[in-house]
């Protein structure tokens, strides 16, 4: 029973639309209907501004962040892994229940299960994703390479500590990642995907 709540409380908490939210309760725009009509965080933040962006990437992080501690907060995290519970907010983060379904491309609210697991691991990954910002200049390129260098940092954590739950969820976050980023990668090598500017 307490399984299955805490199952669906956290791919409710993956589910809220952050963007959605922002974007309609504060500038009265739906920002489906902008930009890649993504409700992730950079769709967000060339919608609606660095402001409403920032609060979205933020909220989208404490998503995957509160759900991970969920099992602690029910007291259960020996008995149930609280990676496995991150996963599921990941899920509804891409497919929310409150927005038909079509959501992000998860690189926020993973980032919060990572945090709220491994809080070196997401500087670790913060670091490395504005490094390939600053240079490639592409959101979307900068998120599939951090996805690979929290593969490769798994790995060698689950070698010297034993950890693998913690690299097959890494394994499934960063495949969510780069595949719903696949058309980016098209984008990106017929020179039409947006640059950000601001970096």
């Amino acid at each position: 029973m307490t399984y299955g709540l805490i199952i669906i409380l956290a791919y409710l908490l993956g589910s809220i639309p952050s963007g959605l939210i922002v974007g309609k309760l504060f500038y009265g725009i739906d920002i489906r209907q902008h930009g890649s009509g993504n409700l992730g965080a950079t769709n967000s933040f060339r919608t609606l501004g660095i402001k409403a962006g920032s609060v979205v990437i933020v909220a989208d992080i404490l998503k995957g962040t509160l759900a991970t501690l969920l099992p602690k907060f029910f007291g259960v995290d020996e008995s149930i892994h609280p990676l496995l519970i991150g996963l599921v907010a990941v899920i509804g983060h891409m497919f929310p229940i409150f927005a038909g379904f079509k959501g992000g491309k998860a690189v926020a609210t993973s980032a919060g299960v990572l945090l709220a697991y491994v809080p070196l691991l997401f500087l670790f990954l913060v670091i490395v994703f504005l490094i390939s910002l600053k240079i490639s200049k592409y959101v979307s390129l900068s998120s599939m390479i951090a996805g690979i260098f929290a593969i490769i940092y798994a790995l060698i954590r689950t070698i010297i500590t034993g950890d693998w739950p913690l690299l097959v969820v890494v394994i499934a976050l960063a495949s969510f990642v780069i595949y719903r980023h696949r058309t980016n990668l098209s984008r990106i090598k017929n020179k039409t995907e947006p640059k950000v500017k601001w970096l």
